[in-house]
């Protein structure tokens, strides 16, 4: 997980977002200022905080299951996400945070800048 300075001063914590075409659109829809709602049977938002994670799932799940996968980056205010404990998904490098579906539009509005395309994989 890296901090930056975010606008109005705040830290400001880099996450990663591994997704797919419908979910990109959906950002994209939304002007790359918020993630959209979960649907019913994704209780969760899982943000990692792994580049290197966020591209192996892009590349080797959402391709095969979407036809095509994306990584995004973005930021959340860091003393925001102190209520997100870190979860080890797997080996040493595979974190990620926990957002309960019923909390994704207060975490939007702790986004720090839009959300960033930095990886396609068609």
């Amino acid at each position: 997980m890296s901090t930056r300075q975010g606008t109005a001063e705040k830290a400001a914590t880099t996450l990663w977002r591994p997704t797919g075409p419908k979910e990109l659109e959906l950002v994209r829809e939304a002007g790359w200022r918020a993630w959209p709602p979960r649907l019913p049977e994704q209780p969760l938002f899982y943000p990692v905080l792994n580049e290197d994670y966020a591209i192996r799932i892009a590349r080797d799940w959402n391709v095969r299951h979407d036809g095509a996968g994306y990584v995004t980056r973005f930021a959340v205010e860091s003393a925001f996400l102190t209520r997100y404990p870190v979860r080890q998904a797997g080996g040493e490098t595979i974190l990620e945070l926990w957002v309960p579906a019923e909390e994704l539009a207060e975490f939007n509005a702790h986004l720090v800048g839009p959300i960033e395309v930095v990886h396609e994989f068609p």
